[in-house]
């Protein structure tokens, strides 16, 4: 916490080129650290060290960092860019401060193909901490960074080391106590019981074949989706195989999330239908069954052990789930269905987390609309889950928006329940990929290794700036779905092939991608 009596003085130390940084020593407690010029007003255009701050290039290319008019809230920001390739840092030095847990605030934009652009608190007595900046051309997009300040004294640093050309913005910051972070650095392995038991291999990044689940534990992952279907054709992903996966899971020390379709294949905005055995039923009826299938898969986990530590009732029903009896067509009655879940749930652990799951993370109106009418319904959650995918469902500023006004609107933490990018476009197997083409990623973001990583790091990045710590983390889909003979889309055809092999964390060759560096997120 900052202490009123105490005010922050920026100390502004000359590097030269070749010299050390070296660190004044704190003052005394009468004066603590604010940014100065933080929205970088003081200079108008043109200034290539605005007040407060100072510039280093190793090169002598201190002009690539300037102010120029078009602020995110102001008139003014800092940019960096130059016609030639280039290596820039605009930083600020901080001293007097109180030690504790700081997180920087940044408004970025940046046209992307940088070799590394990042904001980074470094020289406050912890390791160093940064963010990449997303590509965002258009949108401005809100980074955070924190940092445990150990020595009364940290750097704010924005980096460039740039090609000719690149671009970032840079705004409106702000340095506060606090610190920020993930708590799920998950992904769905739903795919895993059946590659495996059809000959799937999975290795690590230097070609040792091992554990798919003790590969992905290894790069930081902390938190396993698997879903469930009621009675699928291929008998997979059912109670049973859910039971005998989730023992693999904890066995890892990581977290469970259940993914209820209340179908017997995939339920998604599109497709809702409802599992066989149930297909006649009424509306009285479905709510019975939604409980009893709910409770008997949750509390059988609870008594091998392995207690779900959250739940999705349902996937992805932007238009309801078990059509049409619980479609967004008869709200009364999807509430009933929800709030049936949602009670075996906690009758079997109050302590398991209930997530509400839609589609489309860009679509602000269309969530709001949702859960209006969840509120106006009295349907009952804990957490709200979106779906998140680039080149589907609009920008990461767009996405930004929706989880912040979310957060904040129905006073609930979110997280991304799915979200992936391919690192390659063709095929391994004889199906055409979802996405297969250029003209379909997004842009900035190649289909490459290097691509894939980027994606991720940008979608955990704007979680982690949710306000007020509700951005609880990610989930990638579909992490071990490689291309595996009879382990298709399809459970009722074995030789259905598999579109998203490409966007899966192991590659071609069955190795550990360098995408897996993002479970180690903050």
């Amino acid at each position: 916490m900052f202490h009123p009596r105490r005010t922050l003085r920026a100390l502004l130390l000359p590097l030269v080129a070749g010299l050390a940084l070296i660190a004044l020593p704190a003052q005394s407690a009468q004066a603590a650290s604010t940014l100065t010029n933080a929205g970088f007003e003081s200079d108008g255009t043109g200034t290539a060290t605005p007040t407060g701050w100072s510039t280093y290039s190793a090169a002598g290319q201190n002009a690539a960092s300037f102010t120029e008019s078009g602020g995110h809230s102001g008139s003014y920001r800092l940019t960096h860019y130059s016609a030639s390739a280039y290596k820039v840092e605009t930083y600020q030095y901080l001293s007097g401060l109180t030690n504790g847990n700081y997180t920087l605030t940044a408004w970025v934009r940046s046209g992307g193909g940088q070799n590394s652009a990042y904001i980074a608190l470094k020289s406050c007595g912890s390791s160093e901490q940064r963010t990449d900046l997303p590509v965002s051309a258009s949108g401005w997009v809100r980074i955070v960074t924190s940092i445990a300040v150990t020595n009364n004294q940290c750097t704010i640093s924005i980096n460039s080391d740039a090609n000719a050309g690149n671009w970032i913005n840079v705004d409106d910051l702000s340095f506060t106590s606090g610190s920020t972070g993930l708590a799920i650095k998950g992904a769905d392995i739903s795919s895993l019981a059946k590659s495996e038991a059809l000959g799937g291999v999975y290795k690590t990044s230097s070609g040792t074949t091992g554990d798919a689940l003790a590969i992905l534990k290894s790069s930081g992952m902390n938190y396993a989706r698997l879903k469930v279907w009621v009675n699928p054709a291929d008998g997979y992903n059912n109670k049973t195989r859910v039971l005998a996966m989730a023992k693999r899971i904890k066995a890892q020390g990581m977290k469970l999330l259940v993914d209820f379709h209340y179908s017997d294949t995939w339920a998604d905005p599109g497709a809702q239908s409802k599992p066989a055995a149930w297909a006649g039923h009424s509306y009285s009826q479905l709510k019975t069954d939604v409980y009893n299938h709910t409770y008997d898969v949750l509390n059988a986990l609870k008594a091998q052990g392995t207690t779900a530590d959250m739940v999705q009732v349902g996937n992805e029903i932007n238009g309801g789930l078990l059509w049409s009896e619980g479609s967004t067509g008869n709200w009364s009655q999807l509430a009933g269905l929800i709030n049936s879940g949602y009670s075996a749930a906690k009758a079997v652990s109050s302590s398991t987390l209930v997530a509400l799951h839609l589609a489309n993370a860009g679509d602000d109106a269309t969530v709001r609309w949702w859960f209006d009418n969840a509120a106006t319904y009295g349907i009952n959650y804990d957490v709200i889950g979106l779906s998140y995918y680039g080149y589907w469902h609009g920008s990461l500023s767009a996405a930004q928006t929706t989880l912040d006004d979310v957060a904040s609107r129905y006073s609930k933490p979110v997280f991304i329940a799915e979200t992936a990018y391919p690192f390659r476009l063709d095929s391994d197997d004889s199906l055409v990929n979802q996405i297969d083409t250029t003209g379909e990623l997004v842009s900035g973001y190649p289909a490459t290794t290097a691509g894939q990583t980027a994606w991720m790091n940008a979608v955990a990045n704007i979680v982690e700036a949710v306000p007020n710590g509700r951005g609880l983390g990610v989930f990638y889909w579909e992490a071990t779905w490689t291309a595996v003979t009879g382990n298709g889309w399809d459970p009722t055809d074995a030789g259905s092939g598999n579109g998203w092999e490409n966007q899966a964390l192991f590659g071609f060759d069955d190795k550990a991608l360098p995408a897996m560096s993002w479970f180690s997120h903050r």
